[in-house]
């Protein structure tokens, strides 16, 4: 099973546009990245593993970099960086093999083939809280400012970065939830868990320690609106509270847009 590593990466402010020079760096050097993706904001933030790392330093994550090795970054690229997390999983080869193609048809599909939105007059049932993977009504009104502000990134693809850790005994159920997710609940709204991987060391660690995270994914949807009419979607929410909340002794989800690359670098590159 090839071993990937997941970078987040907060960049250097030392030029004008830290991103474009960032991602330029990189489409020269030697790197050859599965995904470059641009971080958008926390869906679900981590409240027991890795938080000293990911949120106590109020660091701004700029970047996830997902590379099919195990290898230091590139030492140009590298001094581009402030701030790093990395973990490193073993993904299984079917889903490296033909990544790039996989990738694009999912970034930039046929409109034919994606899932039709509700209708945007539609009131949405909000909770106060999405922790449990649900849409609050901080989220809710902040999507809604997205679509809106944000262009071709806000109507685009997203690419959400998951972390998981599981209570004891609890893996099988879990693994039910990704059945549906697969199966109907997720996939009828264009969900498509892209990159899943068995967590094998944690900042540079070559072996998994009790306490760290157990898995990686990074999940696809068409828009962050098909994410969100997944949240509010009665079936949905049935398999997430039976299956999913009560098996994760910690998780995180951080949304992150790889039109967004597209945007910064425009079309054409061909490495990223």
């Amino acid at each position: 099973m090839p071993l990937c590593t997941l970078h987040l990466l907060a960049l250097h402010n030392t030029t004008p546009n830290p991103l474009s020079t960032f991602l330029s760096t990189l489409r020269s050097s030697t790197a050859e990245p599965l995904v470059v993706s641009r971080v958008i904001r926390w869906i679900i933030l981590p409240t027991k593993i890795s938080t000293e790392h990911l949120l106590a330093r109020n660091i701004a994550w700029d970047v996830l970099l997902i590379l099919p090795s195990t290898d230091n970054l590139p030492s140009d690229v590298q001094k581009l960086v402030q701030h790093q997390w990395s973990v490193t999983a073993g993904v299984p080869s079917r889903l490296v093999k033909d990544f790039s193609m996989t990738n694009k048809k999912l970034l930039h599909p046929d409109p034919a083939s994606v899932p039709p939105l509700s209708s945007p007059n539609e009131k949405k049932a909000t909770t106060q809280s999405s922790q449990d993977l649900e849409l609050s009504a901080e989220l809710n009104e902040w999507i809604d400012n997205f679509v809106s502000h944000t262009g071709s990134e806000g109507r685009g693809a997203v690419s959400m970065f998951n972390l998981l850790a599981f209570n004891p005994g609890m893996k099988e159920e879990y693994l039910k939830y990704g059945a549906a997710f697969a199966k109907s609940i997720g996939s009828r709204h264009g969900g498509n868990a892209k990159i899943v991987g068995n967590v094998t060391g944690v900042n540079g660690k070559t072996e998994k320690l009790e306490g760290d995270w157990d898995e990686i994914a990074l999940a696809h949807y068409p828009s962050i609106g098909h994410f969100r009419d997944m949240l509010t979607s009665k079936d949905y929410q049935e398999v997430n509270h039976r299956h999913r909340v009560g098996s994760l002794r910690d998780t995180c989800i951080l949304m992150t847009s790889e039109m967004g690359v597209d945007e910064v670098m425009g079309k054409g590159g061909a490495k990223l």
